[in-house]
């Protein structure tokens, strides 16, 4: 039995089991700056179809996603490095 007819049989699509996260360590290297770091996250059940854009100057730590990441998984994490809690806008589709 394929991934794929495994995940369709609990009800749910390989990509609702599944995130995609890629990003960078640098938002401008010519500054070695990680303000406004652009990011990608596919999958997880996540509410897609949208861009999320943050105030560039109370920007949250990246380590917020990665608390909701978790979260999402199924691990009860409130804290991950500095982050400060979870994003908004990414709520379940």
């Amino acid at each position: 039995m394929s991934a794929e007819v495994f995940y369709r049989a609990m009800g749910d699509s390989l990509l609702d089991r599944t995130m995609v996260f890629f990003s960078s360590n640098l938002a401008d290297a010519s500054k070695h700056s990680v303000k406004n770091m652009p990011v990608f996250l596919a999958g997880g059940g996540f509410k897609h179809g949208q861009h999320l854009a943050f105030d560039e100057n109370k920007n949250p730590p990246l380590s917020n996603l990665f608390v909701c990441m978790l979260q999402r998984r199924g691990i009860e994490a409130d804290k991950f490095g500095s982050s400060t809690g979870t994003p908004t806008g990414l709520e379940a589709s």
